[in-house]
């Protein structure tokens, strides 16, 4: 058996069903017109190069039920990452995001071709609403390629009602993010404030990134539902793990790295298990930088170091590590506990306990 723990042979084979999912889609769309291009110019600059986790979980999640490799699987694993596409576009459009990985954002680049050609109207409005349909679309080919992807209909019926109600849950965690930032954390205390961000990142993170790929790989392997309970517990530890290490990097990571500028979840105002913990520990002076600055597109090079010291020394971010530390801990737990069930193959659980390590690395 394969045990690409970094992913890069899963990811080579999942990026070829992807590029021909969307080469179909594009020649059926090439139909109305060329004009349509920067349509599906989004979605495959988009799908390109990313750390293909969510594949990742659903492939090992199947082999875990004892099911074996196959091509379809891969397509099956691939749709996961059409899915994530979805997310990332709206959240981008969402938190007026200028990067992805490194580049424009999709919205940014449509804007700028309607601005080179001098059309008509605001060009981010237009960027905007070209980066939502592509959104749109990857959703309608996430759906196309689950149920086309080759494996019997017997078996994807048995994760069809969790790859609905993923896509559900989604658009609600995507709500209360939004609902996170409108309403504030104005008379919460510190435990108020780290709840609600959890259950944001719960929502809006852990279950789609790792729980729900995971599950519905098992589940379409032929777990039952009953004997799902040891990986549910991995996968929302895990990403509620992974999550926290993104926060950390959306603060402290190296652009070169992370594909986004240094501080850009301080631009945006996100409101963090990091930024809750600094705000309550942080000296009144400190504490008024960080709540000033917050949600300021303007923040420069030095403000945003002081916000990092302020971080450091206040203790939030070894806080934060430690939080990061158990939930991973948890997750090598929720493994051994798998295997002692005995219902799981034992070398796809080692690649599951093996990515606890690549889902939670300081330089990921």
């Amino acid at each position: 058996m394969h045990r690409p723990t970094d992913l890069v042979a899963l990811r080579a084979r999942v990026q070829q069903a992807i590029d021909a999912e969307i080469v179909e889609g594009s020649a059926l769309l090439g139909r109305i017109g060329e004009e349509v291009a920067p349509l599906t110019n989004a979605v495959s600059g988009l799908l390109q190069g990313g750390k293909g986790l969510r594949a990742g979980f659903l492939y090992w999640g199947y082999r875990a039920a004892g099911g074996p490799d196959s091509e379809a699987l891969v397509r099956l694993a691939a749709s996961m990452e059409f899915f994530q596409g979805a997310a990332l576009l709206h959240d981008d459009v969402m938190d007026r995001s200028d990067t992805r990985r490194g580049m424009p954002s999709a919205h940014r680049r449509v804007a700028a071709v309607h601005a080179e050609r001098g059309w008509r109207g605001d060009a981010d409005r237009f960027g905007e609403g070209a980066a939502i349909l592509a959104g749109d679309l990857c959703l309608v080919w996430c759906d196309q390629l689950y149920a086309r992807c080759g494996l019997p209909t017997t078996e994807l019926d048995r994760g069809r009602v969790l790859f609905d109600g993923m896509r559900t849950q989604l658009m609600g965690g995507q709500f209360l993010d939004l609902l996170e930032a409108a309403r504030g954390w104005e008379g919460l205390t510190l435990d108020e404030r780290v709840a609600s961000a959890r259950k944001v990142i719960r929502f809006k993170s852990a279950k789609y990134t790792i729980e729900h790929p995971l599950l519905i790989g098992a589940l379409v392997g032929g777990v039952e539902q009953a004997d799902t309970t040891p990986l549910s517990d991995y996968g929302l530890a895990l990403g509620e793990a992974f999550q926290l290490r993104d926060d950390l990097l959306g603060v402290f990571g190296d652009p070169e790295a992370t594909g986004k500028p240094a501080g850009d979840d301080l631009r945006e105002g996100k409101l963090t298990v990091l930024v809750a913990l600094a705000l309550d520990a942080a000296s009144p002076a400190d504490r008024e930088l960080v709540e000033t600055s917050l949600g300021r597109d303007d923040l420069d090079a030095d403000v945003i170091a002081r916000i990092r010291e302020v971080m450091v020394t206040s203790g939030a971010v070894g806080q934060v590590e430690s939080l990061i530390s158990d939930l991973a801990d948890q997750a090598h737990d929720a493994v051994r506990r798998a295997e002692a069930t005995g219902r799981f193959d034992r070398e796809s659980l080692d690649v599951l306990d093996d990515l606890v390590g690549v889902s939670t690395a300081r330089h990921t």
